[in-house]
């Protein structure tokens, strides 16, 4: 199944997400009512696609996630295109949870909103109800103590910014650091100028230089389980399968005093 599709080859009859999130912008909600792809529906990063638990962005609890997603008219067998602002991250987020609830055909518009050249659509979209049903584990999941094993016996990647990940700048949480073994590999390497994810190729050499390989177990996580979903769509496009996630990522490992924390590159 495709991960990301262009603007021009959207499927007809798609099932539109605008999941237009970024860190410390809380206005995604406003930017969509100023102009979202025609029949695109708002979808609300923290509050519809995270729940409640350890983290900043913990996973939703499937009923409520399948609950959203009938409210965004999505209905079983569709095919759902997800897109953001442009930075990824957001939309990345969307579609792997997307996938974890158990939904197949899920995309990304590749390049965000501004990828996009037709008409923009102003105000809200309320779809008839969708039917879809959400049977879960569509998407491999660590806890804390599966991310720290995996950090020695195989790969684990840090997706934030080497500043963050080297514990010298933390403007979030409230310890600086990074899990001991874990390797950084910031999400926004995977795309180019426009926003586009980089050729398979390219994102192949850049994991394969960080120790991803057919023998070596891989996963992700970053500050809250967003940003790492990113890195998580650029491994599927390299051809690595089966990469897990860290939800909690460090914004939950930080908080329990008895997890180790690593520093420097």
């Amino acid at each position: 199944m495709s991960v990301l599709v262009d603007a021009a080859a959207i499927p007809r009859g798609a099932r539109l997400l605008d999941v237009r999130w970024e860190l410390g912008d809380p206005h995604g909600r406003r930017d969509y009512l100023a102009g979202h792809i025609p029949g695109a529906v708002f979808v609300d990063l923290p509050g519809e696609l995270a729940g409640s638990g350890e983290g900043r962005h913990p996973l939703p609890a499937l009923e409520d996630l399948q609950a959203a997603a009938r409210r965004w008219g999505v209905r079983d067998g569709e095919t759902v295109v997800v897109y953001d602002g442009g930075s990824g991250a957001a939309a990345a987020r969307a579609w792997w949870t997307l996938r974890w609830g158990g939904i197949d055909d899920v995309r990304i518009l590749d390049g965000g909103l501004r990828a996009w050249r037709g008409k923009l659509e102003t105000g809200d979209v309320a779809p008839p109800p969708g039917d879809v049903v959400l049977t879960g584990g569509g998407m491999p999941v660590l806890d804390a103590d599966a991310a720290a094993a995996l950090a020695e016996r195989g790969v684990l990647l840090d997706a934030r910014a080497p500043e963050r990940f080297r514990g010298e700048r933390e403007p979030i949480d409230p310890v600086a650091g990074h899990i001991p073994g874990a390797r950084n590999a910031p999400a926004s390497d995977n795309l180019d100028q426009h926003g586009r994810y980089l050729p398979p190729a390219v994102l192949r050499e850049r994991f394969a230089a960080l120790g991803a390989g057919a023998e070596a177990p891989v996963g992700a996580y970053c500050g809250s389980g967003v940003s790492a979903a990113q890195d998580i769509v650029a491994l599927m496009l390299a051809g690595f399968d089966d990469v897990a996630l860290y939800p909690g990522s460090w914004s939950a490992w930080c908080t329990d005093p008895s997890r180790p924390i690593a520093t420097g590159g």
